[in-house]
């Protein structure tokens, strides 16, 4: 097989309510995705056994061994080619790791996705059919949504995705302190019991001015600068909307123009980027 690189762009949760908790204890969400055009690269070439290394500046967070979903999408695409009569053969993959670990921007899940596409590819599958999106649901739930890989309303647990037609590009800063946050633990920070309800679902797929964020709250009790960053970025001229992503800690300030200069501690992770449908790496 010949090298190539897949884009693992950073997904952007801008609106992701919680409508309750099920009666299986997952919870119900009601989300606006966008992806932005910073993000991993995954390269893939021949090897004699399949092996996943890594680098960059948040390689040394990784897990390592099984617990990688890298190598929990291989393992899903070594099953998908076997019920398809396809030969998957051993595979080097190489992580570019540019995004911050467990950081609400879809770090692992981008991975995942472009990994499991990635293998498949190798086997000559090269459809997002019902089945691979279903094996990408299986290794967690933003999986399927970075699959798609456009802008898209995700719906219960991350299965039900339907993209938006005519997204428009929104230029942004993305902001982490630098803290992982747990997303399970921010999950238990809401409380809810099973079966019980809880927000109300997006009236407006294109209106912001009725989005939120539901997990930014408990997020903020577990990592109270969360709070701090969202400040700096709101009482910044030029930001036109502060918010988190997914279940944090990184912050998204949307911008009206190009000068927009926060006041950010120098600690912080922060890049300038361009959220849309479909990205181009910068």
């Amino acid at each position: 097989m010949t090298p190539f690189s897949l884009f693992a762009p950073a997904k952007v949760n801008l609106a992701l309510h919680v409508l309750g908790r099920r009666e299986d204890g997952y919870h119900d969400l009601d989300s606006i995705v966008a992806f932005a055009n910073v993000g991993d690269w995954l390269t893939f070439g021949p090897a004699e056994a399949f092996t996943v290394t890594a680098d960059g500046p948040f390689a040394v967070a990784l897990p390592r061994g099984a617990d990688n979903i890298i190598a929990r999408s291989w393992a899903a695409a070594q099953a998908i080619a076997a019920r398809r009569g396809r030969t998957l053969p051993p595979v080097a993959v190489h992580l570019e790791k540019n995004l911050p670990v467990a950081s609400g921007i879809g770090g692992g899940s981008a991975n995942a996705a472009a990994a499991l596409k990635g293998f498949l590819s190798i086997a000559g599958i090269e459809a997002v059919d019902a089945e691979v999106i279903a094996a990408g649901l299986s290794i967690g739930a933003d999986v399927p949504v970075c699959l798609t890989g456009i802008a898209c309303r995700m719906q219960g647990v991350g299965e039900r995705i339907t993209p938006l037609r005519n997204f428009a590009p929104m230029s942004a800063i993305l902001v982490n302190p630098l803290v992982e946050v747990s997303t399970p633990a921010v999950f238990r920070g809401l409380a809810l019991e099973k079966g019980q309800r809880f927000g109300m679902p997006i009236a407006d797929e294109r209106d912001p001015a009725g989005w939120r964020n539901d997990l930014a709250a408990p997020a903020i009790a577990l990592a109270p600068v969360i709070g701090e960053v969202l400040d700096r970025l709101a009482s910044t001229r030029g930001v036109t909307r502060a918010f988190m992503s997914g279940s944090g800690a990184t912050c998204v300030g949307l911008c009206g123009r190009d000068d927009v200069t926060p006041d950010l501690d120098p600690n912080w992770w922060s890049v300038r980027t361009v959220v849309s449908s479909l990205p181009q790496p910068q």
